[in-house]
């Protein structure tokens, strides 16, 4: 694609970054065949290729306004197109800049900035959010339906283990999981103490910087992830194996640390190294030997029926693919078809609540798709998926290890 970005924009390294990856596409539309959005809206510019050509436009000093504004907030940021792309366009990099720019030129409503700043004010933070989930499960008796079925209700955190092994690894806890699904790292714990890992947490690790980033405040999100690598960086020292994520949105951003930071001299180093020590915990678990989760889930009897929800974040963000399947079926459960596995289920963060009729459409699609073959549990791997699925499914919506811990204790009682 020719370019013209203006010459001051074209200065600054965004400008030459976004100039490198709009001279990527060819123009081929292969991307419009994947993007949720163009799907339900049938628009060329809520899809890829027209919102390249906005953010184009924008770079290249036309006016832009709030209409092009309307159509970058409406992506995913699913990234499925970059699956799609032959030519290797960096879609969500592009994003980014394209984002930036338009929010520094275009006026939002009193509205949009107040919510915005409501969701950058509440979700990164533990206890603000804790609080206010806390409040919203005591007071649901008077919340109207469809927003009662978005709030989980309590769970009671399981003990940790206890038992230390030589093999150790780092987890992050999260903001709004710790809430929201306290058992899935404890769940994590579990099924990684069995097999002679040890998973420790860093205390004043939070955030990881994806809520600040994708709302348009890149500076704010980079005091997050400074902040985490300050509170991994002395278990860094100390050797430990990995960064587990149980939340793939997390570990998207994660792992892109190094780049997010590359221009700051004193965490450039240390990002870089945050970024190669993080893993999914899928990473982890397909190279330890799984046997022994087959051996105790044969003793159940018939195999469970699995779904699996492949998030956007883990099969398209960190291009894992087929992972997760071989575990459950080395574990012992059998996959039932999900057509379209590829789309998003609507939840991409902040997205279900900002562009809720959107999210609302691509929720009923996927849910369908997922009970389409009568599975007897829905799996996924990211909290935001699992929640936003649990909101209107009929079936059972677990995190993948949450599954396996659950099988191995099944297992163990009946021994």
């Amino acid at each position: 694609m020719q370019t013209s970005i203006d010459k001051l924009i074209k200065l600054t390294q965004p400008g030459q970054e976004a100039d490198a990856i709009l001279r990527k596409c060819v123009h081929c539309g292969f991307c419009n065949a994947t993007c949720p959005t163009y799907q339900l809206l049938g628009d060329e510019l809520d899809g890829p290729r027209g919102r390249i050509y906005l953010i184009k436009q924008a770079l290249e000093g036309n006016a832009v306004t709030r209409k092009t504004q309307t159509h970058l907030d409406r992506c995913l940021n699913c990234l499925a197109c970059e699956t799609t792309c032959p030519s290797g366009v960096e879609y969500h990099r592009l994003l980014d800049i394209g984002r930036n720019w338009v929010d520094q030129h275009v006026q939002r409503s009193a509205y949009d900035n107040v919510r915005r700043k409501l969701l950058r004010g509440i979700l990164p933070y533990k206890r603000r959010f804790h609080f206010l989930l806390s409040l919203g499960q005591m007071m649901s008796f008077i919340l109207p339906d469809a927003v009662k079925r978005a709030i989980p209700a309590r769970q009671i955190r399981s003990p940790w283990p206890d038992k230390q092994h030589q093999r150790k690894m780092l987890v992050l806890d999260g903001c709004v999981q710790p809430s929201l699904a306290p058992n899935i790292n404890t769940a994590t714990a579990r099924v990684l103490a069995a097999l002679g890992i040890s998973l420790v947490k860093a205390d004043k690790a939070g955030c990881c910087g994806a809520v600040s980033w994708h709302l348009s405040a890149p500076e704010e999100a980079r005091v997050f992830m400074r902040q985490n690598i300050d509170a991994w960086w002395p278990f860094i020292e100390a050797g430990i194996e990995a960064i587990v994520m149980t939340a793939s949105g997390c570990g998207s951003v994660v792992k892109e640390y190094g780049a997010y930071l590359a221009d700051d001299k004193n965490y450039a180093q240390k990002a870089r190294r945050v970024s190669e020590l993080t893993k999914d915990i899928s990473e982890i678990l397909v190279n330890e030997d799984l046997s022994f989760f087959n051996n105790t889930i044969k003793n159940i009897g018939k195999p469970q029926r699995v779904a699996f929800h492949a998030p956007c974040t883990l099969q398209h963000g960190q291009k894992i693919t087929g992972v997760v399947e071989t575990i459950l079926q080395q574990a012992g459960y059998e996959l039932t078809h999900v057509p379209d596995a590829h789309l998003c289920c609507g939840s991409a963060g902040t997205y279900s609540i900002l562009q809720k009729d959107l999210s609302q459409q691509l929720l009923i699609n996927k849910l369908k798709s997922l009970e389409n073959d009568h599975p007897d549990v829905i799996v996924t791997m990211n909290i935001g998926c699992l929640n936003h699925l649990a909101s209107g499914a009929n079936t059972k919506v677990l995190h993948v290890v949450e599954l396996l811990e659950k099988g191995l204790r099944q297992g163990k009682s009946l021994n």
